[in-house]
């Protein structure tokens, strides 16, 4: 093989431990991370791609679907997804990057490029695409998510893909948006960050929602009121890896291998078992984006896949 194990490396916080937890007991049932980057480099003793997913194979999950962030990212998850039966991709330009594209006044050939990868064979997802106006204040570079926003619905709807939205402090105009617009028929809050009206308006749309580690953290009582409030046939789970490391990890590198912790958690918030639990979200996951074996993975490349960053 000649792709690059990772293409990107996560900011080291001091202080942080570094070491990856160890690999918690497995699922009876299994499930899938519907939300991962494996391109980002994490840890003392960074895991690849492939020891990332033979890890997530031994304690039931049986696929991924890698998440691109910007041009660079979608690309590899693409073609990564298309010679790994255990991950499919969602490819888009994150709402923190979409306003620099548009600075440099490459937004329009960005998503082009977007639109060129969601017809590929193994895409199956349209993002994280959506608003973030934790880092962004009102003034042109909002108004470059919104744009962005919107044009990745599009191109959704247009290959007929599920949709990923990030939304972060902006959850009024990411629904107003996706009421105006019109969403994709399948449509998934990523790390799902709202509370039980939020989890109710999706609810009534019939708009996924995707738990992520945080709703394990001890002060993330919003969050676990939502789930409690949410249709079980709405609910997905991701690991966002290699943030938000569910508890009792919090702050150590994630990995989808960690997902049975924040499974379990889901599962003693609603009061079920973990198998029960799983079996629902494994069916509501192949419902947003097929079967991981619809289609067959392609031969290993013999250029370079993507580029270090």
């Amino acid at each position: 093989m000649t792709d690059p194990a990772f293409i990107r490396q996560r900011h080291v916080t001091n202080g942080r431990d570094l070491a990856y937890p160890p690999l918690p007991e497995a699922l009876v049932v299994p499930v899938y991370d519907n939300h991962t980057h494996l391109e980002i480099s994490d840890g003392d003793d960074p895991l690849d791609y492939r020891e990332q997913l033979d890890r997530a194979s031994s304690v039931g999950v049986r696929g991924v679907v890698q998440v691109g962030n910007d041009v660079e990212t979608s690309r590899w998850s693409a073609e990564m997804a298309a010679i790994e039966p255990r991950m499919l991709a969602a490819v888009a330009l994150h709402p923190n990057d979409a306003p620099d594209y548009a600075e440099r006044g490459e937004l329009d050939d960005a998503l082009a490029v977007i639109a060129e990868l969601a017809g590929r064979p193994r895409v199956r997802a349209v993002g994280e695409t959506g608003l973030d106006f934790f880092r962004t204040a009102a003034g042109p570079r909002r108004d470059a998510q919104f744009r962005s926003f919107e044009a990745h619905i599009e191109i959704a709807k247009q290959n007929d893909l599920a949709l990923q939205i990030h939304d972060r402090d902006a959850h009024a105009d990411v629904v107003a948006t996706l009421k105006r617009v019109g969403a994709p028929e399948r449509t998934v809050f990523h790390c799902f960050s709202g509370d039980v009206e939020l989890a109710e308006i999706c609810a009534e749309n019939g708009w996924y929602m995707s738990f992520a580690g945080n709703v394990t953290f001890k002060n993330a009582h919003n969050l676990r009121d939502a789930l409690e409030s949410a249709p079980r046939a709405l609910l997905l789970v991701e690991t966002d890896a290699p943030f938000l490391t569910p508890m009792p990890y919090r702050g150590r590198p994630n990995a989808p291998y960690l997902l049975p912790h924040t499974l379990r958690a889901m599962a003693d918030t609603l009061g079920t078992d973990a198998s029960t639990l799983a079996a629902q979200i494994g069916s509501n996951t192949e419902l947003v984006y097929g079967r991981w074996d619809a289609e067959p993975v392609a031969a290993p490349p013999t250029t370079p896949i993507g580029s270090i960053a």
